[in-house]
């Protein structure tokens, strides 16, 4: 199981309720459970595969609702335009690609790995499934050996 080093102050539901909507987004219940709990950080396991070509990366920071830098809200409408409108941003690796999670249509619930210096043709063709809900991404975050 994944553990935090470091988490964000902690948020309420009605703190996530007011983002959602802010943001006219409706977060999954997997993922507003990890906010309560966490609030995003930075995760000790930290390390996931894309894809078999694309190799594995790992999670800089997981982005939580607040004042904090890098705020969920604050990502969102550095993003808007960028990534599809399905999607919200929950985090980042080293690189400056981003971590999706679904939040509407038929990937509701899925986890994304956005590739951001990738022009792509069609909109999900700098984009790889991670996760079918963001518990299965979360627990399978691994330490790299």
């Amino acid at each position: 199981m994944t553990k935090m080093l470091s988490v964000n102050p902690k948020v309420s539901l009605q703190d996530i309720k007011q983002f959602e909507q802010e943001y006219e987004v409706t977060l999954p219940k997997q993922y507003v459970d990890f906010l309560l709990e966490y609030n995003g950080g930075f995760p000790q396991q930290s390390n996931f595969k894309i894809s078999d070509d694309e190799g594995e990366s790992l999670v800089n920071k997981f982005y939580g609702i607040g004042d904090m830098k890098g705020n969920l809200g604050e990502v969102f409408e550095i993003l808007e335009g960028e990534i599809p409108e399905e999607f919200i941003s929950i985090g980042h690796d080293p690189g400056g690609n981003e971590i999706l999670l679904g939040v509407s249509g038929e990937d509701q619930g899925k986890v994304y790995f956005w590739i951001h210096d990738v022009e792509p043709e069609d909109e999900m063709d700098n984009m790889h499934i991670l996760a079918d809900s963001f518990t299965e991404f979360f627990t399978n975050l691994y330490e790299n050996d």
